[in-house]
């Protein structure tokens, strides 16, 4: 695992868990332009692993995740819409379980192709997925970080996590981002890097 506050902002607002005891990864990102993002996202990352620790699944670790920042939010005038995405992967064996919240996003690795296993919950992916615009239109659109969904920020936000099961076999992997790195690189981009380097950090 890795991670870095970038070039615009002195705050890290990312979180991240990587505890393989547990079977479980998380990347979770603060919103964007909202105070106490790095807080929402920390909140995020423990809520989440608190509750798989206990046996929960991650639907419903997300759906405490989101209770939790918004408790946070009731004891701080000051932190009034604040919030993170996350994606999350746990796995038993080799069958796994992904659930995510926002654009945080899931990819698998095979060693030759990478294919993102999430969907972001965007404006500009619903635009995609109504045949409204492309794929390429959807990678400069400027409302390309309007949200749909995110754990916390409002109350009244009906939180419907994504999620998928599947099983790896010998030789795959997931990456587990935040917008920090498909914002910036291409998918192909990505899958060049991962083809052209044998350790994961």
């Amino acid at each position: 695992a890795s991670t870095h506050p970038g070039l615009k902002r002195s705050q890290n607002e990312d979180a991240f868990e990587a505890n393989a005891e547990l079977g479980l990864w998380l990347v979770a990102d603060g919103v964007g332009g909202h105070a106490f993002g790095d807080v929402a996202s920390a909140l995020v990352a423990a809520t989440v692993t608190e509750a798989h620790a206990r046996g929960e699944e991650l639907v419903g670790a997300l759906h405490g995740a989101h209770q939790a920042v918004l408790e946070e939010i009731g004891r701080r005038d000051e932190s009034l819409g604040m919030g993170a995405t996350v994606v999350a992967f746990t796995l038993t064996g080799k069958h796994y379980h992904l659930a995510w919240v926002g654009d945080s996003r899931a990819y698998l690795w095979n060693g030759e192709h990478l294919e993102l296993l999430s969907h972001d919950h965007t404006h500009v992916a619903d635009l995609v997925d109504r045949g409204l615009i492309s794929q390429a239109e959807a990678a400069r659109h400027p409302e390309r970080h309007v949200l749909t969904q995110s754990v916390g920020v409002f109350a009244n936000m009906q939180l419907a996590p994504g999620e998928r099961r599947g099983t790896l076999a010998l030789g795959e992997q997931i990456l587990l981002c935040s917008d920090g790195l498909n914002d910036e690189l291409s998918d192909q981009a990505i899958a060049a890097q991962l083809r052209g380097n044998n350790s994961c950090q």
